[in-house]
């Protein structure tokens, strides 16, 4: 079934797909003419597939549960935001904070993802293909991101529990981040994601990433981990005497 955005409104075009009658068979879709219209396939909760034709606006699939979506194209800002289940391929490249707070599923970025992928997952797998810009897996919570291009500064800057695979160069690691043996348990995860994803790649090329957990509690000896969070405030305090 195809839905032609210059002759339906978005609204109308997600309403339909938020709510498919389990009882017709239609379960594949096609949009066509997006756009970079905004927040296309966000909410859908349905186990459907939906094929977008072109480029996205912003959180395109945001809140995804169940249901297969795939942009033939790039994708603005939020790609996947809050996505609880499902899987969404990119078939281009994808602005900033891809992935954003995901609990679960899989994005997977055939390009390139700009600064902040990743930033506060929970459970979400991202690969991307390509390569992902500076702070990617800022406080990462839970999941994967596997990256097979270059990191960019400050990959996985106060990152909790998830971990970070990357093929590539990393240009530098955030705050409290670190590299960590990439021992047999870490290969057979990664080998299980790949042929879950269907993706063919070598896990034994690349370096894993996470948390050394110095920032979990206040310790006078770790004073020197918290120099960006001290950056960070400084910077607040000037603007707000400009006010």
């Amino acid at each position: 079934m195809n839905f032609d955005l210059n002759k339906k409104t978005l609204r109308e075009v997600n309403q339909h797909l938020q709510n498919v009658d389990r009882k017709k068979n239609t379960r594949k879709f096609e949009i066509l003419n997006p756009q970079g219209q905004h927040a296309i396939c966000a909410g859908l909760k349905d186990e459907i597939n939906v094929t977008v034709k072109g480029h996205t606006g912003y959180y395109c699939a945001g809140m995804n549960q169940k249901a297969t979506i795939t942009v033939h194209g790039n994708v603005g800002t939020g790609v996947a935001e809050n996505m609880m289940s499902g899987k969404i391929v990119v078939k281009g490249n994808a602005s900033q904070s891809a992935g954003a707070t995901g609990h679960g599923g899989a994005l997977i970025i055939e390009g390139d993802a700009s600064s902040r992928c990743g930033i506060s997952m929970k459970g979400i797998d991202i690969v991307v293909k390509g390569s992902v810009g500076h702070m990617s897996a800022f406080m990462a919570q839970k999941g994967n991101l596997v990256v097979m291009g270059d990191a960019d500064a400050d990959l996985g800057d106060s990152i909790y529990e998830a971990k970070i695979f990357v093929k590539g160069k990393v240009k530098s690691l955030g705050a409290d981040c670190v590299e960590k043996k990439m021992d047999k348990k870490n290969i057979d995860e990664l080998t299980k994601l790949f042929k879950n994803l269907g993706i063919k790649e070598d896990p034994k090329k690349f370096k894993r990433y996470g948390s050394s957990r110095n920032l979990y509690n206040f310790k006078i000896d770790n004073v020197g981990a918290y120099w960006r969070w001290k950056k960070i405030l400084k910077s607040l305090k000037h603007f707000q005497a400009l006010q």
